[in-house]
Order: C-alpha cells, then structure tokens, then sequence
C-alpha cells in the first residue's frame, strides 16, 4: 500500500538548485575546494566554468520537481542538506556541483 507521505513526496516536492557543470572530475573537485573555503562564490565559479547556459545567471535552475533532471541530479536534490554544495555528481552531461537553494517534500 502507498503511504500518503509517498504521494505527497511524488507529487508535491519541488526544489530549487544551482549548479556548475564541467567536464573534468577534477576541476569539479577544486571549484567545490575554492567554493567551500569562500576563496569564490559559487555564483561566481558558475559564471566562469560552467558549460551550461545557465552558469551566466549563476548557475540558478529555477524551480522543479522529481523528474524533471536527470535521476543522478535528482537523489542529490531531493535528499541532501540544503544550502550546501554537494558533488562531484556525474552525469551523462559531466560533473556537476549542486547547491540546493529550497525545498518543499
């Protein structure tokens, strides 16, 4: 039987996140280092080294529920800390940092 918490979980959870996403592991690794002793911002790392087109506004990826991202992107987003920077997270896409902005279970 499905628990009621399940369905809210499915159906209600929304997030909001940012990311930063390259193509070298390692790269990833050292821009989670400089984020996380404040030597950047995360706005500012996106801005700089993200291959996505949102790295131009930060890296901000606006609102979105469960399965609207990839399923790697998604297990971080909808079960991690918030406000902290998580990664690396490969992807078919590359590596990703993710920071979650929000989110509402």
């Amino acid at each position: 039987m499905i628990k009621y918490a399940q369905i809210k979980r499915i159906f209600m959870a929304n997030a909001s996140a940012r990311h930063i996403l390259v193509s070298d592991e390692n790269l990833c690794k050292e821009l989670k280092e400089k984020i996380n002793s404040k030597e950047t911002t995360f706005e500012a790392a996106a801005s700089e080294f993200s291959t996505c087109p949102s790295g131009q506004s930060g890296g901000d990826l606006g609102n979105f529920t469960p399965g609207q991202m990839v399923p790697e992107f998604d297990v971080v987003v909808f079960n991690e800390a918030v406000n902290e920077v998580h990664g690396p997270v490969k992807t078919d896409f590359g590596f990703h940092l993710i920071e979650i902005t929000s989110r509402e279970d």
